[in-house]
């Protein structure tokens, strides 16, 4: 492919937040909406199980520069586990490979086991991931029928609210960390309870400071590019800067933008003193995010050029 042709597509910048449905991956859906948007650059912030539906951040065009601040962001997921049957991934899409009596399970008994789970945790990544064993994912490793010895990973488990409790299955609400599986929290809920347990259906309500209010399907974009054009689709995109609501807001000068602009740090009197920041030009564009050197000056990290 020459780069002429990789280059295909409008140059459109901004993030929609899509209702990705359950049964296809996150790249699927991602490929979907790029071809729908006939875009130039698109990516998507961090993958969600064809089994899991729910809140997908796509990011167009200039946007896919803040696409690693949103996959670092904490997430929030509905799912609901069933006692009693463990499966080889850990989830509904796995084979049953171990089953066991639901006995003693009351609700002040998932209620004391759910705390313990709460806070900073370990978890022992699924053979069923994304994470490379010798440059291999495990997955395709766990498809040839091999397990390979994973080191445990610090999440940080901040919510974790029973919502439903029933005979042998419990519905949760969960506020975790990136790099969390619910998957893995799920059975070693189950674990605990003295049944085994694995993840029967997920949901993501919430990436970053995103939430599913509002999220598309991609039934309705494609819809909405027989009814309006892309036209109607671009009116969906978000400003970039909303991924990183919350950051504290710099407006430069004209004359600290230009050096901005030329990726030189600068000082602003009145700025954090660490951190990331959002950076703002004279007319309140904004130009891109910035951190703060030990000095006190601000670096420029990535600017945006979406005029």
């Amino acid at each position: 492919m020459t780069r002429r042709q990789r280059q295909r597509g409008r140059e459109v910048n901004g993030i929609l937040l899509l209702d990705k449905p359950i049964g296809i991956t996150s790249n699927d859906a991602l490929q979907q909406v790029k071809r729908l948007y006939d875009a130039r650059k698109a990516g998507h912030t961090g993958n969600l199980d064809p089994m899991a539906s729910g809140l997908l951040p796509l990011c167009l065009g200039e946007a896919t520069k803040v696409s690693a601040f949103l996959l670092d962001a904490d997430k929030r997921y509905r799912g609901t586990c069933k006692l009693g049957v463990r499966t080889n991934t850990g989830d509904a899409d796995g084979e049953a490979i171990e089953t066991r009596p639901v006995i003693d399970v009351t609700e002040a008994r998932v209620r004391e086991v759910l705390e313990s789970f709460r806070g900073e945790i370990e978890q022992i990544p699924p053979m069923h991931s994304a994470i490379k064993h010798q440059g291999q994912p495990l997955y395709k490793l766990a498809h040839q029928g091999l397990e390979v010895e994973r080191k445990p990973r610090r999440v940080t488990i901040y919510e974790l609210n029973l919502l439903r409790f029933s005979a042998d299955e419990l519905e949760l609400d969960v506020h975790c960390s990136k790099g969390t599986y619910i998957r893995t929290l799920a059975e070693d809920i189950g674990e605990a309870l003295g049944c085994g347990a694995h993840l029967n259906q997920l949901r993501r309500t919430a990436a970053g400071p995103f939430v599913e209010v509002g999220a598309v399907t991609l039934e309705q974009l494609k819809q909405l590019l027989l009814d309006g054009g892309q036209e109607a689709l671009d009116a969906l995109l978000l400003p970039i800067e909303d991924a990183l609501a919350g950051w504290p807001a710099i407006n430069l000068s004209a004359n600290l933008t230009y050096y901005v602009r030329q990726g030189q740090a600068v000082q602003v009197s009145q700025a954090p003193t660490r951190g990331w920041v959002r950076l703002f030009g004279p007319e309140g564009d904004f130009i891109g995010v910035g951190h703060i050197l030990d000095d006190g000056r601000v670096a420029p990290k990535r600017l945006f050029h979406t005029g």
